[in-house]
């Protein structure tokens, strides 16, 4: 005969978060400053994959590389240094000890806004309960009014090219490996692909980039920046194989042999290197935590919610990379702010997704918000485009890096402010302006109008908008 144990019960909460990401504690802190009393459950570090294995550690690694290409050019400053040498495996403790460090910052915003923080993995019941497993793998039930799921998500295996974790590895292993390798193929020439490509070739590693679309590296970004971003990589000796697919990757010999088709003429070719890094893209995490036990909708492996991040079960919501929609850190941080605010009845507005900065931290940046060119012209529009390039920026110049431009797109009937694309040193820090012009429906006039800083990086955008309408001052 079974008898079933009952599992300890433990205080009621009136929202629990499944997940500390990007998403999920900036929702919780959100919560408890709405006057919520607050769990967040969290199987790994705080902060999620982003603050520990994504966004922030990765950052630390093109620094160091970018500091190294500093050193190498020292001589263009008028500085003379010695010999360098880049040591990976300081580069690679810097790095953790940066997400460390905010992983506990974190910590210290749970503690500050009253967040009880909850060790192990969440899982919805049958009940609508969170059963918590900890890591010795005791279970306890938690209960709450509402339940935000925010699981992110996980490296995207190719079915053909299995991750190992040792030859063919994901991105968290490539922040880490114990041995810079002489050779990398890199799969994906998205964010991820052409960050890791540019911090190993830049310390010295042979790197070949295989994207599978024709416009190669960052092949959903508009057309004239992936042209410039593959002559910036060329020059640095960065191969990249566009229109190609990886057949199969052998790790049976010391190495690995990776079979790469070429889309256009079916050619193969065979590349040998030390490792695969597999960057093929992002797939969410909504396996077992309790999804079917409650009929909750998904659909091509991701949680189906309405503009406020409502599945279709009451009380229970979803947000981040568990839900369709770009998986961008702070797509998720104001996902989870709009979600908590309308649990708590403050009417938010439902979030903009033609809004949405995209930025990749190559070097050079790239950064961009609203259409393509093509989509605009797609799309009807009929288009004002204009480009700025930072050959013609004082501050560039004086910066010792002029590569690269702003380009905007309006709207030509009525000024609408379209897209704007850029690459080029920092441009990471200039699309907020564009997103909040485009956000408070600023036309090109208006930013022609807007007096930049001089000497800036920033005045690109006005000179940009001034090229659109044939009144261009600098070049």
């Amino acid at each position: 005969m079974l008898f079933k144990i009952n599992q300890p019960v433990i205080m009621n909460f009136d929202l629990i978060v499944i997940g500390s990401g990007p998403g999920g504690y900036v929702a919780a802190i959100r919560a408890s400053q709405l006057g919520l009393k607050v769990a967040v459950v969290e199987r790994e570090s705080l902060g999620g994959i982003c603050l520990n294995w994504g966004c922030i550690p990765t950052k630390a690694l093109i620094k160091s590389a970018q500091v190294f290409e500093y050193i190498q050019h020292a001589e263009d400053y008028g500085i003379k240094v010695g010999t360098s040498k880049a040591d990976w495996e300081a580069i690679v403790k810097r790095s953790r000890g940066v997400a460390d460090g905010m992983s506990k910052g974190v910590n210290f915003l749970m503690k500050k806004n009253k967040i009880t923080v909850i060790n192990g993995h969440g899982a919805l019941t049958a009940n609508k309960e969170v059963e918590v497993t900890d890591a010795q793998g005791a279970k306890t039930l938690y209960t709450a009014t509402s339940v935000i799921i925010a699981t992110g998500g996980r490296a995207k295996g190719l079915p053909n090219v299995p991750i190992d974790g040792e030859k063919v590895i994901d991105y968290r292993k490539a922040m880490v490996l114990e041995k810079q390798p002489k050779s990398m193929v890199v799969i994906g020439a998205g964010a991820i692909g052409v960050e890791f490509a540019y911090v190993y070739d830049a310390i010295g590693t042979e790197v070949t980039v295989v994207e599978f679309l024709e416009q190669g590296l960052l092949p959903r970004e508009d057309a004239d920046i992936s042209k410039e971003l593959a002559k910036v990589y060329s020059k640095k000796g960065i191969r990249v194989m566009a229109n190609s697919a990886v057949e199969t990757v052998d790790i049976s010999g010391k190495g690995c042999v990776v079979k790469v088709k070429d889309r256009k003429t079916g050619n193969i070719e065979e590349i040998k290197c030390d490792v695969v890094l597999s960057a093929a893209g992002v797939a969410a995490n909504i396996e077992n935590i309790g999804l079917e036990a409650l009929g909750i909708k998904t659909d091509r492996g991701l949680i189906q919610v309405d503009e406020f991040y409502r599945t279709n079960v009451p009380g229970i919501y979803a947000i981040g990379d568990a839900v369709p929609g770009a998986a961008l850190a702070h797509v998720a941080s104001a996902e989870g702010i709009i979600c908590v605010e309308n649990i708590t009845g403050h009417h938010p507005q439902p979030l903009d997704y033609n809004n949405i900065p995209s930025c990749t931290y190559c070097v050079p940046e790239v950064a961009s918000v609203g259409l393509t060119e093509q989509q605009a012209k797609e799309k009807g529009y009929e288009v004002k485009v204009g480009k700025f390039p930072f050959s013609a920026s004082g501050k560039a110049s004086a910066a010792g890096d002029k590569t690269g431009f702003v380009k905007v797109i309006f709207d030509a009937k009525y000024g609408e402010f379209l897209g704007a694309h850029m690459i080029g040193q920092n441009v990471t820090e200039l699309i907020a302006e564009v997103v909040t012009a485009r956000k408070l429906e600023t036309t090109g006039h208006e930013i022609i109008k807007s007096v930049h800083p001089h000497p800036t990086m920033s005045e690109a955008v006005m000179e940009a908008a001034a090229a659109a309408y044939g009144e261009v001052i600098h070049i």
